[in-house]
């Protein structure tokens, strides 16, 4: 990318810190355990725009207080064009403190990115739409493709959560099995996750794909939260709904989580740096499956896939040589 580009990024950069010269008391809920995983989680974010930036900032700020050393991306990690110019100015810039501190990011893909995304390596996919990997001594993460689900992905799944041997099992991707917003809880995923989550003892799901923070209320013993406001925002969406423990729709969010023990302490702030919802949740253990082999929905999945589109078509080309990997990355937190 030529020098000039990249420097008008970095201006557009340092203006949204002028901007946030004098942000909201930084409150940091987190206990700071000796030893835990701590990490960052963001979604929809890569517009490019102001807002993103501003949130990238209150991130390096909290990251001097809660020294996290990984950031899990919900999708949607870039919007419209994706050329190298383009990885610069919704992402390395954005997140370019973080960067220079050797903060790692780990994506999922969403509907709105090319698959080819796939190949970038500060998003740590190592070529595979879908992957796993360890951080500390128990803690697995489970990275899907929720807009291409097919039957080979789900036994792949099963197969990683089995023989994960983590007490911590924490499952993320693009598009939200539980939400009260504009596209609503993606039922057709539940009907083949949620048997696998229960059956392995996930015990954190984390989605996007709304634009806007929510955190559901256990659903069957499992905690899911929805962060999709990294970047873009609709204002007002979230619904009224039994569903909602906590919401946060009038500005965009990210959030902070720390594992330690038994325990998994969140808190989730706006682009302002206010805290907008906090807690703790304890570790869960597996459900017994109740029916064996396959779960519900699997056999007609088998039969015909399940797609969902991807803005911009033709973008899935060299997808089934590159799926599944797992990663032990043992103390490197």
């Amino acid at each position: 990318m030529a020098k000039s580009s990249r420097r008008c990024v970095v201006a557009l950069a340092v203006f949204a810190g002028c901007w946030l010269a004098s942000p909201a008391a930084q409150e940091l809920t987190l206990p700071l355990r000796p030893d835990s995983v701590r990490f960052g989680v963001i979604g929809d974010t890569g517009t490019g725009a102001t807002p993103q930036y501003e949130v990238g900032l209150q991130l390096a700020a909290y990251h001097e207080k809660f020294p996290f050393t990984f950031v899990i991306m919900m999708g949607d990690n870039l919007y419209g064009a994706q050329r190298p110019q383009d990885f610069v100015k919704k992402f390395e810039a954005p997140y370019k403190i973080l960067l220079d501190a050797k903060v790692a990011f780990y994506a999922a893909l969403g509907n709105h990115d090319d698959p080819n995304q796939r190949l970038y390596t500060p998003f740590n996919m190592a070529g595979k739409r879908y992957y796993s990997f360890r951080k500390g001594d128990n803690v697995r993460f489970f990275v899907l493709d929720s807009t291409y689900m097919d039957p080979v992905q789900l036994t792949w799944l099963e197969q990683e959560l089995k023989s994960s041997g983590s007490d911590w099992k924490i499952a993320y991707f693009h598009h939200p099995l539980y939400s009260s917003g504009t596209h609503g809880s993606q039922t057709d995923l539940r009907v083949v996750l949620e048997p696998l989550f229960l059956k392995y003892g996930v015990d954190v799901v984390f989605s996007g794909h709304e634009h806007f923070y929510q955190r559901i209320k256990p659903q069957k013993g499992i905690n899911y939260f929805v962060s999709g406001a990294g970047g873009q925002l609709r204002q007002g969406d979230l619904k009224p709904s039994d569903l909602t423990a906590a919401g946060f729709d009038s500005d965009r969010s990210f959030m902070l989580v720390e594992v330690a023990g038994k325990e998994l302490s969140f808190q989730a702030i706006s682009r302002t740096g206010r805290t907008v919802d906090k807690g703790t949740i304890p570790m869960r253990e597996a459900v017994s499956s109740t029916a064996a082999g396959e779960p519900p929905g699997f056999s007609r999945l088998r039969a015909s896939g399940h797609a969902r589109d991807r803005a911009g078509a033709g973008r899935r080309r060299g997808q089934s040589r590159q799926d599944g990997s797992s990663s032990d990355l043992g103390q490197q937190q």
